[in-house]
């Protein structure tokens, strides 16, 4: 919720809210220092998506959506860290948010009505945190005084997992994200080479059998037939397949397919047996 001043006030501001300088009431929120190696996560804000992104090694990428500064508000960007972590922070406004308001208290206490909701990790940008919010339907949007605000469910979960000295990365286009990659091609270098799945099995083609009819045929389609290439070659492909069909039944079968396929007219009807 704090923002950055106009040239003309922000040496002043800059004395003012330094974060070097914990205030009395904030010391004991301070519940870590800043380390001196660099621990294996970053943090990525990019404006332009609205995102904020925690890289870690050896896991996916994780991303949350973040409301940035109002038009007209200037955003840091560049490179800063975690300087501190408050848990039910204490929300300060800037004395140009109590000029511009003079209804502003002094200090926000804890509570419903806080302005940073209950986590706040302050960077090293003077007045300018990552913090949650009690107006969730602003984030995602240009809604911020310069902070990075994050829905409470996120914040509390950045909380957790980012240490003082976390290191704060702020672009104005897209976060450039770390492949996975790398990580794939090691675990399959390590592993046994697969094994190549067997080629499909193809049927071998249809048999075309020229009908013993043509040399005589005298029906007009079965003329036709017999002098169209293409038919006739459809005509030789089914009689194929029906004697493929005929060599895969048993002998008892065979005959009697073989004459129902064969045969010009039907058999005769069986006569009722009389009765006694």
């Amino acid at each position: 919720m704090w923002h950055l001043v106009p040239t003309a006030t922000l040496a002043i501001a800059l004395a003012l809210v330094s974060p070097g300088v914990l205030r009395a009431q904030d010391a004991g929120t301070t519940s870590e220092t800043i380390a001196g190696v660099t621990p294996p996560r970053r943090i990525v804000i990019s404006l332009t998506e609205r995102r904020l992104h925690l890289l870690e090694e050896g896991r996916p990428p994780r991303s949350f959506p973040v409301a940035i500064g109002r038009p007209g508000v200037a955003i840091p960007l560049g490179d800063s860290r975690v300087l501190r972590k408050r848990r039910n922070p204490i929300w300060h406004p800037t004395a140009n948010q109590r000029r511009e308001n003079p209804a502003l208290p002094v200090a926000v206490p804890p509570g419903p009505s806080n302005p940073l909701g209950k986590f706040a990790l302050d960077l090293g940008w003077t007045a300018i945190a990552i913090h949650g919010t009690n107006e969730p339907d602003s984030v995602g949007r240009r809604a911020s005084g310069g902070c990075f605000r994050m829905l409470p469910a996120d914040i509390a979960v950045l909380f957790e997992m980012v240490p003082v000295g976390t290191p704060v990365r702020v672009v104005s286009g897209s976060a450039v994200l770390p492949s996975p990659q790398p990580a794939v091609a090691v675990a399959a270098a390590t592993s046994s080479p697969p094994i190549p799945a067997p080629p499909p099995k193809v049927a071998p083609p249809l048999p075309i059998l020229p009908d013993p009819r043509c040399a005589t045929a005298g029906a007009p389609l079965r003329r036709m037939i017999c002098t169209v290439p293409d038919l006739a070659a459809l005509d030789g492909r089914a009689r194929g397949l029906h004697q493929r069909h005929l060599a895969a039944l048993p002998a008892e079968r065979r005959d009697a397919a073989a004459w129902r396929r064969t045969r010009r007219s039907p058999p005769p009807r069986r006569r009722a047996c009389a009765t006694p």
